[in-house]
């Protein structure tokens, strides 16, 4: 089955390995601002809304000036809402908006807007790193681990990270769901690309399908 593994990995990153960061614009680099709008962008994918809407809320957040934490609580509540809602995240505009706001206080008060240093709290152990990053309000387990798969690009001690919700798009693709054997399987892929792309399978069923079929899998 290796041959018939490696060709449907290859055709799904080749054809949907892109990471939520990209998608949203954001050129992730080890540095405040980016990995601010990250850990916007994973409170957004959290909630149960299609990843699209919340990719185009995150872009909105960004458009309207929201993009670092002090701005993010220095905004009014309704300046939060309408971002959203022109991004078409209706549906949870109104509690997200306070979260956000609450959260960006938090990362100013404890962390000096900076989450590099919640990082260096954190002190290497990805464990830690989880539960700090659900103590921002909205940001959940979920959340916590949209987060990480991303971040890992950026900061080592994250990587590779394969979650169980791309282990979830292994097994609907009829792969491996051992993470050594799906990164075997890709190759120079980066983790952070292969774990967005399975998460897409995971949560798309034409992604898995379209996948299948570029590698004559079907």
């Amino acid at each position: 089955m290796t041959g018939r593994d490696e060709r449907v990995v290859g055709a799904l990153v080749g054809a949907h390995g892109r990471t939520y960061a990209e998608e949203a614009g954001i050129t992730l680099r080890d540095t405040p601002q980016p990995l601010y709008r990250l850990l916007v962008l994973a409170h957004l994918l959290s909630a149960r809304i299609r990843g699209s809407i919340a990719v185009a809320a995150a872009r909105a957040l960004h458009e309207a000036g929201l993009r670092d934490p002090r701005r993010m609580a220095g905004a009014r509540w309704q300046e939060r809402v309408d971002a959203l809602g022109r991004g078409g995240y209706r549906r949870y505009d109104e509690r997200t908006a306070t979260q956000l706001g609450e959260a960006a206080e938090l990362l100013i008060e404890r962390w000096g807007g900076d989450l590099r240093r919640l990082r260096r709290e954190a002190d290497g152990d990805t464990g830690e790193l989880r539960r700090l990053l659900q103590e921002f309000p909205g940001m959940g387990p979920a959340g916590a681990d949209i987060f990480l798969r991303e971040v890992q690009r950026v900061w080592p001690e994250t990587s590779p990270r394969l979650d169980a919700k791309a282990l979830q798009g292994a097994e609907r693709l009829g792969l491996p769901k051992d993470p050594e054997r799906l990164l075997g399987l890709a190759g120079r892929a980066e983790p952070a690309v292969l774990a967005a792309a399975l998460v897409r399978s995971a949560i798309d069923k034409d992604v898995a399908e379209d996948s299948l079929e570029r590698a004559g899998a079907r």
